[in-house]
């Protein structure tokens, strides 16, 4: 028996280390290389070898705390050290775990053999590293990296020539050695397979820690993966090879409103309906499909969406599932919208002017956004109609959704209708693959502005007022009923009335659309709004043309203000910004002007400007001065007059300090 033969070795290893702690000569035909330099290292560490005092043992508190440090390694090594000492149980036999500084962490053992070996480092907080009880079998392992045996005499102290101990490090998955496992007995029960034990124990224990970190690995990828499901802003259904649903994230579950105990395991056809077969042939061909139109059944509504389907695939092609991702369509359109910029930038504080007209229309436009009635907006072209549309979609509780613009004559009339309500493939010559939505459904959950109403053809109107009375459409050449909702504000530079006498606009649909006329007025019934639109665009067109302009020339204001301005705000900004241009300076003058401007001033502005250059709020001064004067200072007809309300004129007497009728 192995034993056998290294027990007759016994006397010949106590020579040596007698040799060795006499002299410090080594026999290396007895002594291994491994322990001949364990010997001298603990020689050089000054380790008494006769005495039987040991360093004192950890505090408690020390103890617990390498406890709960190494607690994973204690956890994963605790069963298979009761594994191990079950195999010695009775035999006189101690399993015991230390950490990487040799300290013990767990003892395992006979009560009898504990109990008569309390001096010799076997207890929890007892060191067994080389610097304090020199060579040993779990010093000289941490120290050497690798299993060994240390039999009687070869461990440095002697009071450890009774034993014959086993152990082996234990490395983490990154080849670090994290502790070491240890089978010590009596020196004659020595037997080279009790180190193969420990090997194999440490081998099991180190196997156990790899998977659990690949576990804990695949947990947190796990929770990744729901993580990452549960932000995507996009409807996510994961489906097995069967069809059944085995994952669905917070935006599905929102969008069809439903729980996820209530769906998972539940058939796909629980969803889709109809679609179904168009995802179990997903799996069973193991080929997707890509931005499909699809009808998501729920309690409440059937939801449009663009899905899109992906198989899983496993070895050899084998399909384990797929996954599903959903978008509402009204989503997507919003998404499209805020892209190629249909979004309303203008709000109300963007609608300059102080006159009375002007405050009117807006405060009508502010009621109007309170609710979700059809607006008409009536003006000339320039008065601002967009921006009043812009600014009625942002004050409204839409204001997250679209902003469609359609300008109904600008399209050709044959052109309108899909336009408007789209058309599926094949509706007509030149209709694009798939099919393309119309404008109401880009708009759905938000506002289409129609633009110039009044040029709609007459086939296109009745469609329109099918709209609004049912609140679907359906595409062009197709059937299929599709429900929007879409806040109409229409705008027109004619009369609407007129023209339904004229038969070219549908009287039933100038009703539906006449539910809050707003008159906007022109430019040449808010003349004194003028100034202050010339003092916005000349800052807001010098900073965008790098062409500061300080000082306005008194013909230049003398002409802007008389012109009757049938091109309204609009032809204001393009006059000023061709004039800004053409300045050499930082005066604007009468030169600048075009000449049909130019020459439309009258004795009466001659007088009221003089012949040195003001600024426009000198100009708004000498005018209010001016009216007062007339009315002999009755405040009430002198805003009437202005245009503007009397808390209006108030405040700008005192901004100008005209206190009383000069």
């Amino acid at each position: 028996m192995p034993g056998q033969v290294i027990l007759k070795k016994k006397p010949e290893f106590y020579r040596a280390w007698r040799a060795f702690i006499e002299t410090g000569e080594i026999n290396n035909h007895v002594i291994r290389p491994v322990i001949a330099e364990s010997w001298k290292r603990s020689r050089s560490y000054g380790v008494d070898p006769y005495t039987s005092k040991r360093p004192d043992k950890l505090h408690t508190e020390e103890i617990e705390k390498r406890y709960k440090k190494m607690e994973k390694l204690i956890n994963i090594s605790k069963p298979f050290m009761s594994s191990l000492y079950s195999i010695v149980e009775n035999s006189g036999f101690i399993v015991r775990l230390a950490d990487d500084e040799g300290y013990i962490l767990v003892t395992l053992g006979d009560k009898d053999i504990i109990e008569g070996r309390k001096g010799l480092n076997i207890f929890p907080g007892d060191n067994c590293s080389e610097q304090r009880i020199g060579t040993n079998a779990i010093g000289t392992s941490i120290v050497a990296g690798t299993p060994l045996q240390v039999f009687a005499a070869e461990h440095y102290c002697r009071d450890y020539h009774i034993w014959t101990s086993s152990a082996c490090p234990i490395r983490d998955t990154r080849g670090r050695i994290i502790g070491v496992l240890s089978m010590t007995g009596e020196y004659d029960k020595v037997h080279p397979h009790t180190l193969g034990m420990v090997v194999a124990a440490v081998e099991a224990i180190e196997n156990q820690m790899e998977i659990d970190e690949k576990n804990q690995q695949l947990a947190m990828a796990v929770k990744h993966f729901h993580a990452i499901m549960e932000s995507i802003s996009e409807g996510l259904v994961s489906v097995d090879e069967k069809g059944r649903i085995t994952e669905i994230n917070y935006t599905a579950r929102k969008m069809v409103g439903i729980r996820e105990d209530e769906i998972i395991g539940q058939n796909i056809k629980r969803l889709f309906d109809t679609n179904t077969r168009k995802i179990l042939n997903v799996l069973k061909t193991g080929k997707g499909f890509s931005e499909e139109e699809m009808v998501l059944e729920t309690r409440q509504r059937s939801i449009r969406c663009i899905t899109t389907a992906t198989p899983i695939l496993m070895e050899k092609e084998k399909v384990a599932g797929a996954v599903i991702t959903i978008r509402e369509i009204k989503t997507v359109h919003n998404l499209v919208n805020r892209m190629v910029g249909a979004n309303a930038r203008f709000g109300f504080d963007d609608i300059l002017g102080e006159s009375q007209k002007i405050k009117e229309a807006i405060r009508l436009a502010k009621l109007a956004a309170a609710n979700t009635t059809t607006v008409l907006l009536m003006g000339e072209s320039g008065t601002g109609k967009e921006m009043f549309a812009q600014a009625i979609h942002n004050f409204s509780s839409r204001r997250d959704g679209s902003f469609v613009f359609l300008n109904c004559g600008a399209i050709p009339r044959e052109l309108v209708a899909s336009e408007l309500f789209g058309y599926v493939e094949g509706a007509f010559t030149g209709a694009k693959r798939g099919g393309r939505p119309g404008k109401f459904e880009l708009a759905d959950g938000g506002t289409i502005f129609l633009d110039e109403i009044g040029d709609m053809p007459l086939d296109a109107q009745a469609h329109l007022l099918r709209v609004l009375e049912t609140k679907q459409i359906t595409r062009i050449g197709g059937n299929k009923v599709i429900p929007v909702d879409v806040r109409v504000i229409a705008a027109t530079h004619k009369d609407l009335e007129a023209e339904v006498r004229a038969g070219n606009f549908r009287q039933d649909l100038f009703f539906r659309l006449n539910v809050m006329p707003i008159k906007i007025p022109p430019l040449r019934e808010r003349k004194e709004d003028i100034p202050i639109l010339i003092a916005h665009f000349k800052e807001k067109l010098g900073e965008h043309m790098g062409k500061a302009v300080s000082t306005i020339d008194r013909k230049f204001l003398r002409a802007m203000m008389h012109y009757s301005w049938p091109g309204n705000v609009r032809e204001l900004q393009n006059v000023l910004q061709q004039a800004i241009n053409l300045a050499d300076g930082d005066v604007l003058t009468e030169e600048h002007l075009p000449d049909s401007i130019r020459n439309s001033g009258t004795p009466f502005l001659n007088n009221m400007l003089g012949d040195e250059p003001l600024s426009l709020e000198e100009v708004e001064k000498r005018e209010i001065v001016r009216t007062l004067q007339i009315f002999n200072g009755n405040i009430t007809k002198t805003a009437e007059s202005l245009g503007i309300g009397r808390n209006t004129l108030y405040r700008k007497m005192k901004k100008y300090g005209i206190e009383s009728v000069p």
